[in-house]
């Protein structure tokens, strides 16, 4: 064992590369409102909240920065962490720090479920920080420079959970900030690994360590979006609910700096007080899953929260409270006895969303989907290298034997995203979610002059128009429509047309995609007829 180092390490915290290929890169949004990305790493600034104050730390985000020579040269320790959309450059941060004769440690949501992809790394730490860090500190300081630390699964006192370390971002990086109230999610979704990582039971933050943190961000300058990354932010209702009346207290002592968006279950509908105490709390916009319009699919996937209800009703009500929406749809379930492709673009055009994240089912590993394919003999392994082209289950989805043919799964995932990402279809939506979003009784809301780049100023339109694939007259017309008939919700109707600035043309590159997919499928057979030859020999 070496000896423990005489000073204070310094901490290189590197924030790995999210693959470009992917629905959430948004990248030509970010470059219109002079943004680099659009999330910043609050799980690494999480984590380093948790080392010792002693420590010298250094974040580098390279979604957003460059990795320097002069950086590792500083460094005594390497930390790495991140998602499965991450694994190709996580991989590669492990390969430069080892070449820089550097020790590195990884963790995060990719290492804790498939850590034998990152076994290279001298360290790993898997599961939530907050339980194993302590014991990797330790080592650490201990003088041992290898070694694997595991937490016990879903125990983790998030009510300890420090400050996130927001002194170490550039706010002017990212598009938005996130902060967590909680963790899990009460429902059992046959393919999300949230319940797998963080358990059924949410675990909650308490009200003054939440509003701390508000309190840190404000007092660091930052103003404008704040994002509540939580799996599920209404899976505990009750917590929800006593802490949104605060957070409301909160804005207005400080002059409503932040504007809020968060994901939640489509249940939120159901309860119109926690729709009002929402609107109340500036929360302006949603993000959930409908994955499917097929009730026996939700039944089978296990997604029962979505079933006995009319979807389009639902998140109509949610328009009403307020609240724009965004949504996450799945092709490839076992219950898809035929084509989805209508039911399913006409449930997104009846709902009128318009950043509706249709995907590929992918089995994540270690959930229960994976698990039942593993034992059907139908999972595919994971790749060891992630194509440069595919980044996300957009066009990495499907790593099983589908009971449908495959041929047909990826006709109608195509049908769907050529029909929903024509121009003239995602401005249809945005009309129309126009005249649903209502925004005249919201008492608090965060000043023009306090929004991400000034979003919804004479230049940040002119520029945006300037940029929307053609046809732009429609793009126009539809803002000349959302300004006249909507001006109290326009600047959030322009932040969700500015999007389309990146899923127009992603759209088109899954397309693609997924054409060159049908096409070597449908080249299988012609390949398979073809006479065996003598093999050439290689000339000397």
């Amino acid at each position: 064992m070496a000896s423990p180092a005489a000073h204070a390490p310094n901490v290189l915290l590197v924030y790995p590369r999210f693959a470009a290929a992917t629905f959430w890169n948004f990248a030509a949004t970010c470059e219109l409102m002079g943004a680099r990305y659009p999330a910043a790493p609050l799980g690494l600034i999480t984590v380093a909240a948790l080392l010792p104050s002693s420590w010298n730390l250094r974040l580098v985000d390279r979604n957003a920065e460059e990795l320097r020579e002069a950086d590792l040269d500083w460094a005594d320790l390497v930390l790495t962490g991140g998602m499965l959309a991450q694994h190709n450059d996580l991989l590669e941060v492990i390969r430069i720090a080892q070449a820089h004769d550097r020790p590195i440690a990884v963790g995060g949501p990719g290492p804790t479920s498939v850590p034998d992809a990152y076994r290279h790394a001298d360290f790993q730490v898997l599961g939530e920080a907050e339980g194993i860090i302590g014991r990797f500190i330790a080592a650490w300081e201990q003088g041992e420079r290898n070694g694997v630390f595991e937490a016990e699964k879903f125990t983790a006192d998030v009510t300890t959970t420090p400050i996130p370390r927001f002194d170490l971002l550039n706010f002017d990086y990212y598009l938005h900030i996130g902060v967590q109230f909680s963790r899990g999610c009460p429902f059992t979704c046959e393919f999300c690994d949230i319940i797998e990582l963080y358990g059924r039971v949410p675990r909650m933050k308490t009200n003054p360590q939440m509003l701390a943190e508000l309190d840190e961000l404000y007092r660091l300058g930052y103003r404008g979006h704040v994002d509540f990354v939580d799996d599920n932010l209404i899976g505990n209702k009750k917590a929800v609910k006593a802490f949104l009346p605060d957070l409301a207290r909160w804005l207005d002592a400080h002059g409503c700096p932040f504007e809020f968006t968060t994901e939640a279950s489509l249940n939120l509908a159901d309860d119109g007080e926690l729709l009002r105490l929402m609107n109340e709390a500036n929360f302006v916009g949603v993000f959930t899953g409908i994955e499917s319009p097929d009730p026996e699919t939700l039944n089978q996937m296990r997604k029962k929260q979505n079933t006995r209800r009319n979807i389009a009703e639902s998140i109509h009500r949610i328009y009403a409270a307020g609240m724009f929406v965004t949504a996450g749809f799945i092709v490839g379930f076992d219950n898809e006895k035929g084509s989805i492709a209508d039911a399913m673009v006409e449930l997104i055009e009846e709902a009128a969303i318009p950043v509706a994240m249709v995907g590929l089912l992918y089995a994540l590993p270690n959930t229960q989907l994976a698990r039942r394919l593993t034992r059907e003999g139908r999972l595919h392994r994971l790749p060891e290298i992630i194509p440069a082209n595919y980044g996300d289950q957009c066009t990495l989805g499907l790593n099983f034997d589908t009971l449908r043919p495959q041929r047909e799964v990826l006709a109608d995932y195509e049908r769907i995203l050529r029909r929903v990402y024509e121009p003239e279809a995602f401005a249809g939506r945005l009309r129309r979610l126009a005249a649903l979003l209502d925004n005249s009784s919201r008492k608090r809301q965060t000043r023009a002059s306090d929004a991400r780049k000034k979003f919804g100023g004479a230049e940040m339109l002119h520029r945006l128009l300037a940029n929307v694939p053609e046809p732009r007259d429609v793009f126009r017309e539809t803002l000349a429509h959302c300004l006249a008939t909507n001006p109290r919700s326009v600047r959030w109707l322009i932040a969700l047309m500015a999007l389309y600035l990146h899923l127009g043309p992603f759209s088109r590159h899954v397309i693609r995609e997924i054409e060159l997919k049908i096409d070597l499928l449908d080249a299988e057979p012609a390949i398979a007829a073809m006479p065996a030859r003598e093999p050439v020999a290689l000339a000397n």
